[in-house]
């Protein structure tokens, strides 16, 4: 999602392979040694120090808010992923890790509203294993978008390799030219996308990339195109029946107009990858983990 407004920008137990195993004994032996060296800091300490870097926070109306615990848990380990899903959840336990950072909602809507949900048997699933567990899960969505720099941004730009080519006002990579098949692949290669979807020539050949990663919206997706005019956009999500049907029609009236759609867990989950790196950086007592929610779908 964009940074311009930061109130808008979701399964079983695991089976923890050896290599889960020996990372939970490490962060837990990680835990017991460095916690001698410094004072215990709770969740809501963390939570301020990130929010005060933050131009104009703390913000008056924010879906940042803590969706499980309270600001008093002692951190023993903290997670940063995209989603705290029941996997990540277990993977949270394994680790003796109490605190998840989220980038994306915990219970299906963007608010987090739970009224609805109250008879739901996932949700109480869901809750009742983060209550048992004492685990606070706290939405990190708004504030890392207006982080100077946009965490989510500045990862994905990173790992597209494009950091000297990005003008982070316009969101425009002007890059070598290159076909937007080759294109294709090295987003792909680059984010560790399996399969994703584009709409244009494979042949085409694209220097100007309009990047807008996660789910920006029809109106504001169609706007920068109309004032960037990119070879490309890319971005995390559309709503088929707006941006795709944009670019339809440009290209039907003759516009060298592309779209690469990257999915929108591959398009902002490097932001929380940035996000524990912050937290080893400011508190580096503290074991961290990044634990990438993956994507639900599979392909036919």
């Amino acid at each position: 999602m964009q940074k311009e407004n930061p109130s808008h920008s979701r399964r079983e137990f695991i089976s923890l392979s050896g290599k889960v195993l020996a990372s939970a004994a490490l962060l837990t032996s990680s835990a017991g040694v460095l916690a001698s060296h410094q004072e215990e800091l709770n969740v809501g300490q963390i939570m301020d120090a990130f929010i005060k870097e933050v131009p104009g926070s703390p913000f008056e109306k924010t879906v940042d808010t803590l969706k499980s615990g309270d600001r008093n848990i002692k951190v023993k380990g903290i997670i940063t992923t995209m989603f705290a899903t029941i996997d990540v959840i277990n993977k949270a336990i394994a680790l003796n890790a109490n605190f998840i950072i989220a980038h994306e909602p915990t219970f299906y809507n963007h608010a987090d509203e739970t009224a609805w949900l109250k008879n739901d048997d996932v949700f109480n699933y869901k809750m009742d294993l983060l209550k048992k567990h004492n685990i606070a899960v706290w939405r990190n969505h708004d504030y890392i978008h207006m982080h100077q720099p946009d965490g989510v941004r500045d990862y994905v730009v990173r790992r597209l390799g494009w950091t000297k080519q990005y003008d982070t006002e316009s969101w425009v990579a002007d890059i070598q030219s290159s076909s937007l098949q080759t294109l294709i692949m090295h987003a792909k290669k680059s984010l560790g996308i399996k399969q994703l979807r584009y709409i244009g020539d494979p042949r085409q050949v694209c220097k100007k990339i309009l990047l807008m990663p996660g789910a920006a919206g029809g109106q504001r997706q169609i706007t920068a195109i109309g004032s960037r005019k990119p070879d490309v956009l890319m971005c995390g999500e559309i709503q088929e029946w707006e941006t795709a049907e944009y670019v339809r029609d440009a290209r039907s009236k003759g516009d060298k107009l592309s779209l690469i759609v990257l999915g929108h867990i591959p398009s902002e989950e490097p932001g929380s990858a940035y996000m524990a790196e912050w937290v080893k950086q400011k508190f580096p007592a503290i074991p961290v983990k990044h634990v990438g929610a993956g994507s639900p779908f599979s392909f036919g």
